[in-house]
């Protein structure tokens, strides 16, 4: 079946079998920056904007996307890499396996919730996993990140 959509900002039509998820579409046409972690919208690692709301891509349909607006971390790679500074500077970049679907969430949470406080963080951050970090270098790279003007 074609599936005729928009990937960061640029319109695409995917073909795809019945049943396909979101993730192996966007693998399968080179977007490698979509990652496939758990596999049952457990650990986060295949987040991309759907309509600018994060969302696994391991549980969408290809065919639910039809129209739709999807952003991978491709889409935002100047707040990514601004994102990616304040991880450095605070420690709390170590495998990057996390980075584009965390980096994604963060996009979008800052789009959503003005001045969020450290709780707000917390709970939007809920449905990303990272292996290699306790979070505190990460939470407090991200409150530099919405602090910052620049």
């Amino acid at each position: 079946m074609l599936i005729k959509t928009i990937v960061n900002n640029e319109p695409k039509t995917f073909v795809c079998e019945p049943g396909e998820y979101l993730l192996d579409t966007l693998r399968k046409n080179n977007y490698l920056s979509v990652r496939r972690g758990c596999d049952n919208t457990s650990c986060g690692v295949c987040t991309v904007l759907l309509n600018g709301k994060p969302v696994p891509s391991c549980s969408v349909f290809t065919a639910s996307v039809e129209g739709k607006e999807i952003t991978t971390v491709e889409g935002i790679q100047a707040e990514a890499e601004k994102l990616g500074h304040f991880f450095g500077s605070e420690g709390a970049d170590q495998c990057g396996f996390c980075n584009p679907s965390l980096a994604l969430t963060v996009y979008a949470m800052k789009r959503e919730l003005k001045h969020p406080t450290e709780q707000e963080v917390r709970e939007y951050l809920v449905g990303n996993l990272c292996r290699c970090t306790g979070y505190i270098q990460q939470e407090r790279a991200i409150m530099d990140y919405l602090e910052d003007e620049s």
